[in-house]
């Protein structure tokens, strides 16, 4: 079982920067703006799919 290592970094950058993005706008008290907000989610989207499909056997 051979894991795509490409696929595994940029999924966790992807996850990392997305909540990085959520959790640091959260802190300044106003509210997300709308396309931020949905930039962020398909980034946390993009990455746990990258990441669960790294490896050759059936996706989880």
């Amino acid at each position: 079982m051979a894991t795509d290592s490409r696929k595994v970094m940029v999924g966790s950058l992807l996850l990392l920067v997305s909540t990085a993005l959520i959790m640091g706008t959260v802190q300044l008290g106003d509210a997300l703006p709308a396309l931020a907000a949905s930039l962020a989610t398909l980034g946390l989207a993009a990455g746990a799919l990258l990441v669960g499909t790294s490896e050759d056997a059936r996706p989880v």
